[in-house]
């Protein structure tokens, strides 16, 4: 397994997908890491020695290395910066759509007003 504790990941596949974390634990017989703050479940508990309250706890669930992807500072600030540049592209579309539309309402109705 290339993953290692401390090394920040990306998931790729899953409820989490897109988020990034730093790797708590790996477990290496079951092919498995254990994700900062990612794929959270809720665990009942019963009150116990340890515990006197018992209840529902939020914890961080193993992921399977197939669904996780290492990222270097690097590939962080280039997906960072592509992310921008997606959304600026998108607003500009939009525009153009509706400059589109209105361009074609004008000419129906022209059309009608005859």
């Amino acid at each position: 397994m290339k993953i290692k504790v401390g090394d920040t990941v990306k998931i790729i596949a899953g409820k989490d997908k897109g988020k990034e974390g730093k790797v708590l634990r790996t477990l290496k017989k079951e092919s498995k890491v254990v994700v900062e703050g990612l794929n959270i479940v809720k665990k009942h508990s019963k009150p116990t020695n340890t515990n006197d309250k018992g209840g529902i706890f939020d914890i961080e669930a193993p992921i399977h290395v197939s669904n996780v992807k290492v990222i270097t500072p690097e590939e962080a600030k280039k997906a960072k910066k592509d992310a921008k540049t997606s959304i600026k592209k998108e607003k500009v579309e939009e525009k153009k759509v509706v400059v589109e539309e209105n361009k074609t309402a004008k000419k129906t109705s022209k059309k009608v007003s005859k």
